[in-house]
């Protein structure tokens, strides 16, 4: 019975599989708005009643798709950390260039995590953690090379705010560096946002320097110290 079950567990997973890649093509052609599940069914030769037996609904495929995503993602940055110098500076330089070299190579699964919403769908709580994991890489290497002492951040709302996520996030860390790698971290995807969707033609097209001189600029803001 254990090899039975461990057979249609298999099978199942290669399924799931396959039915996560046709819809990732189906974003790539047809983008998050038009993902159907009848028509994953359709191209995979299933019956459209057998696929809800895996997702039972389009939302539950994209909150697949998006923590698929967000893993990836963050699996890549952790990857180009583990292989960086252990100057702060650098692994900056090195968790930055990551994040768009994997934006530029799935353009697709990153419009659907960092572009425009699809209409009708609300991420569940299982999108935050992966969600999660960049940010907190990003405030990672901000804490091993910030100054001790910044200036302190204006108070009202913003104040609340960076208080309350120092506290969840980053205790040892000052609050004005937390709030400049929340600039740095909205920045970073911005530009790459630019890049991705053609916003950059005609300008900072190919954006290679463009990008490389931003990321040492954000580098300054969050007070990295330079090498050497």
């Amino acid at each position: 019975m254990t090899a039975i079950r461990t057979a249609r567990e298999r099978a199942r997973e290669e399924l799931t599989r396959e039915i996560k890649q046709e819809a990732r093509r189906q974003l790539a052609s047809e983008g998050a708005q038009k993902l159907s599940l009848r028509a994953v069914a359709r191209e995979l030769g299933m019956a459209s009643s057998a696929i809800y037996r895996y997702f039972p609904s389009r939302d539950e495929l994209l909150t697949a798709l998006i923590v698929d995503a967000y893993t990836d993602l963050a699996d890549a940055a952790d990857a180009a950390l583990a292989g960086a110098p252990a100057a702060p500076r650098a692994r900056w330089r090195a968790l930055c260039t990551a994040v768009r070299a994997w934006a530029l190579a799935h353009p697709h699964e990153y419009a659907l995590v960092y572009g425009t919403p699809v209409p009708g769908y609300r991420a569940p709580q299982e999108t935050i953690e992966p969600a999660a994991r960049l940010p907190l890489a990003l405030i990672g290497v901000a804490a091993e090379g910030a100054p001790a002492a910044a200036p302190p951040v204006p108070g009202g709302p913003l104040g609340e705010q960076v208080t309350r996520l120092r506290t969840e996030l980053a205790p040892g860390l000052p609050e004005a560096v937390l709030a400049r790698t929340a600039i740095a971290w909205t920045q970073l995807f911005g530009m790459i946002g630019f890049e991705l969707f053609g916003h950059l033609v005609g300008s900072f097209d190919p954006a290679d320097a463009f990008f490389a001189h931003a990321v040492e600029e954000m580098a300054d803001l969050v007070g990295l110290p330079r090498e050497g």
